[in-house]
């Protein structure tokens, strides 16, 4: 995915009110991203030609480019996605039984790619069960008690297909949605102050941040304003945004000053620095710059080189020097008196009767706000110190949930895995905890281990950012039977001196992984075998 971030440069702050409605941020005319001019860098002049127009209100890939594109941008160009939402169209699908949408399909990939917040269990074909996912449009990872009561109201119906997964972008997903349903859960959405809209597919995905914005005692500057201004903008206050749909491939939306950073199935690649000091009130001017070039320009033949770093390597467009200012040193600090609680959600899993009681702790302990983190697990911020010690020993956080979990498990996240993707190779959710719970009985840590689990190579559980990391594959076993298995990647890091990991070791059986598991934690990072400890002790 490819991923577009912005650093602060000495910004205006707004006030780090938890209300945003009256935050306003000006944004002037952007004066450090342009377009070369035609020619420039050696590039082909018609390289540098906007492969998309503006027709009736929407933007479509002009005819002269249509030529040798991709299934997907053909079903965009036939059926225009947004007018599912924009023109009321999702409710006529609705009406329409699971065979009669076979038939009217372009193709295998005609739903997913118009249904924009949804994605069919089956990865492309809803006649299996007819089930959804629904992702969401959740800025910063703030949300409400009253919106995930909500949220646990629509997936209590659906039974036992019915679950919420805090993501790795500080969002929600919900699942075992049916499609006749969907009108009224987006009007229930729009209800509670929430939207799927613009949140899959081709479109920007939810602007994550610091989860502790505003109650970081060690933050330059409160991020929830910024990336709400940003997801405003980009789905225009939720009614729908035609300029930022018809993009190429889904990308990820960060506060940081760089751009082009993605893992794909052929190739994952580390962002690197935009060289543009961006100010406060120039964050969004440059954002839609960046976002407009990639829609103009990017490639729309080959999807696995439509990302941005492709668009970035091939010089279409020049990178601005910095201004020479320096970040202000302005920091916000805590309230006093007040406490936030970390509670761990294993694999991020949650079902309707968790998030009802989060939602009552949220409001019985805090200020009725929830914090999604993009290590899948939830924050409730502004606590009276006075009270923490009561919401710990809540049965919830003492039975299910809890906000000291064993070393291993506190750096642990999955994906959907193969129980409700239909691109998973394997099941990862269940096999994460296995496997962890197995390893922390043989040795001992003393130090936390990101441990990541991704169902396959398009990298949802993100494994290359981890200590130790498991991609699916199929593979054979010892006795040359077929199996499910992992690739194991080593090294990964995140912080000021982050980098991807690399392959440890390819094609390992999911029998096997404990073993390698216990020697890479005692050779790498310090474990030691339990029985040993046990008799220094």
């Amino acid at each position: 995915m490819s991923s577009l971030s912005v650093k602060f440069l000495a910004p205006s702050l707004p006030n780090s009110s938890n209300r945003f409605k009256s935050v306003r941020l000006q944004a002037t005319p952007p004066q450090t991203v342009a377009a070369p001019a035609s020619g420039a860098a050696g590039v082909d002049a018609e390289r540098l030609e906007p492969r998309v127009e503006e027709k009736d209100g929407y933007f479509v890939l002009k005819e002269k480019f249509r030529q040798g594109t991709n299934p997907q941008e053909k079903v965009k160009i036939e059926k225009e996605p947004m007018k599912l939402f924009m023109e009321n169209g999702i409710e006529e699908l609705a009406k329409m039984s699971l065979e009669e949408i076979e038939k009217s399909k372009l193709s295998k990939d005609d739903i997913d790619v118009r249904l924009n917040g949804l994605v069919s269990s089956t990865g492309g074909s809803i006649s299996v069960n007819g089930r959804f996912m629904m992702r969401l449009k959740l800025p910063n990872g703030v949300t409400t008690s009253a919106q995930t009561r909500y949220l646990a109201s629509v997936i209590r119906k659906y039974g036992k297909d019915g679950c919420a997964d805090v993501t790795t972008r500080q969002n929600w997903q919900i699942r075992g949605v049916v499609l006749p349903d969907v009108p009224e859960i987006l009007k229930g959405l729009d209800e509670v102050g929430l939207t799927s809209l613009q949140s899959g597919m081709d479109n920007v995905r939810n602007p994550v941040g610091n989860p502790l914005a505003g109650i970081d005692p060690h933050e330059i500057v409160d991020t929830r304003p910024y990336n709400n201004l940003l997801s405003q903008y980009i789905t225009a206050n939720s009614r729908g945004n035609p300029a930022f749909t018809n993009f190429n491939k889904e990308r990820t939306l960060r506060v940081q000053s760089l751009v082009g950073g993605f893992f794909s199935t052929k190739r994952c690649a580390e962002a690197i620095p935009l060289d543009a000091w961006v100010p406060g009130d120039d964050i969004l001017p440059v954002c839609k710059a960046i976002l407009e070039a990639f829609r103009d320009l990017g490639a729309r033949g080959n999807r696995q080189k439509a990302r941005m770093m492709w668009l970035i390597e091939l010089k279409t467009w020049s990178r601005a020097s910095g201004r020479g200012e320096t970040i202000s040193e302005f920091i916000l600090r805590s309230k006093k008196g007040y406490s936030f609680v970390g509670i761990h959600i294993p694999v991020g899993r949650v079902q309707a009767d968790d998030m009802d009681e989060l939602a009552r702790l949220a409001d019985t302990y805090g200020s009725g706000e929830l914090r999604l983190t993009v290590e899948q697990n939830i924050i409730i911020p502004n606590i009276e110190n006075s009270k923490v010690e009561a919401l710990l020993q809540e049965p919830l956080l003492k039975d299910r949930f809890s906000h000291e979990p064993p070393i291993l498990m506190k750096g642990l996240v999955a994906c959907t895995g193969n129980q409700f993707c239909g691109q998973a190779i394997i099941e990862t959710k269940a096999r994460a905890l296995k496997v962890t719970e197995e390893v922390q009985r043989i040795v001992s840590v003393t130090k936390p281990v990101r441990m990541h689990w991704t169902g396959c190579p398009n990298s949802c559980g993100q494994v290359q950012v981890a200590d130790i990391g498991f991609m699916g594959c199929m593979t054979r076993d010892k006795d040359g039977k077929v199996v499910e298995g992992a690739d194991v990647y080593l090294g990964g890091r995140i912080g000021s001196d982050s980098h991807l990991g690399d392959i440890y070791k390819k094609a390992v059986p999911c029998d096997e992984l404990v073993p390698l598991v216990v020697e890479l934690l005692v050779e790498k990072f310090g474990a030691v075998p339990r029985e040993r400890e046990e008799s220094e002790d």
